[in-house]
């Protein structure tokens, strides 16, 4: 699918600013409703309070309570609406206020959002994103830190994004809403309040692309969402030591592009796959698969895996130590590079 062409412009933020993650994802959210009055946001505290990171905040004030809606606490009653409404025309953006909450919505976004496109002969779109905060990292209780995103990415029928910093969730939010099929737009919530430089008259970058961050030539690191600003902390550590790694921002988890990935590792003949989801049946065995598929024969070493544990979530005084950190993505790197 073709990327749509974005207005480059919003009264609500100058050319260039430093912002952070959220902010960005606010300024993203005001660009597409200023652009067009199709686009639509409803969710759990998303209008007066402005949601519970406050990404929506202010919204509601300048676009109205027809145009930011609060929900009743109801993820699979707030899909089924935004169902209905992006089949009459409109753009809903619901917010699942956190990545535990979206399993009582799972029947819909499996059975209905994935489904209709295909099941009308494409004769129905049905664009619609779905924001889910996502991952660790934050010492919250049971049910707020999870990582369901491949639950999504196996499902047919569905796009599935992640950004991992300010400049992308500008942009990316904005392709997303503009996209005509249904997206799961996954935000690192531990990140929100990390800062970077944007500018909104920049070229945005392709939304179902990968991203090379850093270049280097001794092993390829591939990661998405949080964990992206952890391997580029562990190849600023390995770059002390004379280690020269490549980082790779996934962004795009549903289609997945892995074409820089294979060009990488046809250099490097290394890779690490970082995610702080659970190993079993994941993401990152995908990844692993279709590299050791297409690259065998460059390949020096088996794709390795630094990941979250084969268990539920464990309560925050505990999750630092579920949390892949800088010193396991570095000692699955020697491991690696001693093959």
């Amino acid at each position: 699918m073709a990327t749509p062409v974005l207005n480059k412009t919003s009264a609500a933020a100058s050319a260039t600013q430093t912002t952070t993650l959220a902010k960005s994802l606010n300024l993203g959210l005001r660009a597409a409703m200023e652009a067009d009055p199709k686009v639509l946001i409803m969710g759990e505290d998303v209008g007066k309070l402005g949601g519970v990171f406050r990404i929506t905040d202010g919204l509601q004030k300048d676009f109205g309570e027809h145009r930011v809606l609060d929900t009743p606490l109801a993820e699979s009653g707030i899909i089924g609406t935004a169902v209905g409404l992006a089949i009459r025309g409109f753009r809903p953006v619901c917010e699942i206020q956190f990545d535990g909450f979206i399993f009582p919505a799972f029947d819909q976004i499996v059975s209905q959002v994935a489904k209709l496109h295909y099941r009308s002969q494409g004769k129905v779109k049905l664009p619609m994103v779905i924001r889910v905060p996502f991952g660790g990292g934050i010492g919250a209780v049971e049910h707020h830190s999870e990582s369901p995103e491949s639950y999504f990415a196996h499902t047919a029928g569905l796009r599935v994004v992640s950004c991992s910093n300010a400049v992308d969730a500008y942009w990316m939010i904005q392709q997303a809403i503009r996209c005509d099929d249904p997206v799961l737009f996954f935000e690192p919530k531990r990140r929100y309040y990390e800062k970077g430089q944007l500018d909104v008259d920049a070229e945005p970058y392709p939304l179902f692309a990968s991203r090379v961050l850093r270049r280097g030539d001794a092993a390829t690191l591939v990661a998405y969402g949080p964990m992206v600003k952890t391997c580029l902390d562990a190849a600023a550590a390995a770059a002390e030591d004379g280690t020269s790694l490549e980082v790779i921002d996934l962004r795009t988890l549903s289609p997945l592009d892995l074409d820089p990935v294979f060009e990488s590792v046809r250099r490097t003949g290394r890779l690490v796959v970082v995610s702080e989801a659970p190993r079993e049946s994941s993401l990152s065995g995908e990844i692993a698969a279709r590299v050791q598929q297409e690259c065998f024969y460059s390949l020096e070493a088996p794709v390795l895996r630094v990941t979250g544990f084969d268990t539920p979530y464990p309560p925050s005084k505990l999750e630092e130590e579920f949390l892949p950190d800088l010193d396991r993505v570095l000692h699955a790197v020697d491991r690696s590079l001693a093959w």
